[in-house]
């Protein structure tokens, strides 16, 4: 049997080039945004609007994929991803940008449905997990690589964006003469987002508060670290740095998830987190410890999504699976889409430090919301209704009631204890009354002397031996 890297390696090619494209584009519109002297909230809002077209995506590409199947509705998508790249060259309106922005989010939605979908249904049950981490590897590297291409172009000219068209278009060759055969076209699952916040509040808290954080840094990141006089070489190894140890806390992390409660170390990482980018935006700027501190950042933020998303499928049944992914994907890209904006109006106000500041105010929020959805699950677990006695013969039992919370004790020793002494004294009476009517009754204890004079006789008469005329007296 071929290794998934081998058998999929037309998949990942096309995801490698795709997610290069993407990281270098995120970068390249950050800095240059950010060297334009754009509000804050222009990159905010540009970076915001990427995450709303993922969104709006997710719907338009299931009914794409439906009609014109995977490989031409990849194509297709490739193609306006391609344009939209390319017009950033040439347009400087930023409301025109901020329509591209969006066109790319769409597409890429749709080509990230056509990899996952090719990659669930075609991977065997005994390599899914193999298969995905794979993906899930290579796209980290095409992350690493994207934010690395930009320190070739330093003077932020057209080039970055041609290099970003190449891979969009080079993206399509792999997938389009692959040999593997197609898969079904895609059910729409439905949404019940209400469901399954009731089921696992937890999971989704984690990923729209956490969606709020990556997605901030994603976008707003490369414009904190130019304010802070980082040239473009040394902001692609800032966030290659941050990327790379996400990279490598996502095994650790699964790994220590199944020993350790899932929504326990959630809560952990959370309050770490929240400590972390706190101490970032207190303590002044250094070029070295910059470096260790976002490292930190990318363990802590970038495994938020894989526990939460683990502990959301294990509070749901196998058949509610599908609508739970379609449930976190779209919680993730209103996060996504809304945190880069609030980030972006605090750092206008307050200044670029408030990137960070954000992101404590969001870890502080999610700890609350973590910690009193624990509380209440506990609360709701303990809880019981009215006491309720068991079966058995304790409930036939007069001592049963003794047993009950719901009855006065004084109660009790009313009902057992002088009813039984009342017994007791008319039993006496009972007694004394039957000696009584012995007495006045002598003829017949006379006829029953008789009676027993005869028996005896009877008794001789069968030579039946004293003990047995004893035995047969007490009978009678």
């Amino acid at each position: 049997m071929d290794s998934p890297l081998r058998s999929f390696a037309s998949l990942y090619s096309t995801t490698f080039l795709m997610v290069l494209a993407a990281g270098l584009l995120t970068t390249y519109l950050g800095l240059s945004l950010t060297n334009m002297n754009v509000p804050q909230i222009w990159i905010g809002g540009m970076m915001s609007a990427y995450y709303v077209g993922l969104v709006c995506g997710s719907k338009v590409g299931h009914k794409l994929i439906a009609q014109v199947g995977h490989i031409r509705a990849f194509v297709a998508c490739a193609g306006i991803v391609t344009a939209s790249a390319l017009g950033h060259a040439l347009i400087d309106n930023l409301t025109v940008w901020l329509i591209l922005r969006l066109a790319v989010g769409m597409g890429m939605m749709c080509q990230y449905m056509v990899l996952e979908s090719w990659l669930n249904e075609q991977a065997e049950t005994n390599q899914r997990g193999t298969v995905f981490a794979s993906y899930m590897i290579v796209s980290y590297l095409g992350l690493m690589a994207g934010q690395g291409a930009i320190s070739l172009y330093p003077d932020l000219g057209i080039e970055p964006l041609l290099l970003i068209a190449i891979c969009f278009a080079l993206c399509i060759v792999p997938i389009s003469i692959t040999r593997r055969i197609h898969p079904e076209p895609l059910t729409p699952a439905p949404l019940k987002m209400g469901h399954f916040w009731q089921r696992a509040p937890q999971a989704l808290s984690t990923i729209a508060l956490g969606s709020m954080i990556v997605g901030c840094f994603y976008g707003l990141a490369p414009s904190y670290a130019t304010s802070k006089g980082i040239d473009p070489e040394h902001v692609a190894m800032y966030m290659s740095c941050t990327i790379f140890a996400g990279l490598l806390a996502q095994w650790p992390m699964g790994k220590l998830s199944d020993i350790i409660s899932r929504s326990l170390l959630i809560r952990i990482n959370c309050g770490l987190l929240g400590v972390l980018v706190l101490i970032i935006t207190i303590v002044p700027f250094h070029s070295v410890y910059s470096l260790i501190l976002t490292s930190l950042f990318g363990i802590l933020a970038f495994t938020l999504y894989p526990l939460a998303t683990a502990l959301a499928n294990s509070r749901v049944e196998q058949h509610e699976r599908v609508g739970l992914s379609a449930t976190i994907l779209v919680t993730f890209g209103i996060g996504a889409s809304i945190g880069p904006l609030l980030a972006s109006g605090l750092m206008q106000v307050l200044g670029d430090q408030m990137l960070y500041g954000f992101m404590a105010i969001c870890s502080f929020t999610l700890l609350a919301r973590l910690m009193w959805v624990n509380l209440r699950q506990k609360a709701e677990q303990h809880s019981t209704g009215d006491y309720v006695m068991a079966g058995g013969d304790l409930v036939s039992s007069p001592l049963a009631a003794s047993l009950d919370p719901r009855v006065n004790i004084e109660m009790v020793n009313e009902q057992m204890i002088y009813p039984a002494d009342d017994a007791f004294d008319r039993l006496d009476d009972i007694i004394d009354d039957e000696q009584d009517d012995a007495e006045d009754q002598p003829d017949y204890n006379a006829a029953y002397a008789n009676t027993m004079d005869d028996e005896n006789d009877h008794i001789d008469k069968e030579d039946i031996d004293d003990e047995d005329v004893d035995n047969e007296m007490s009978r009678r």
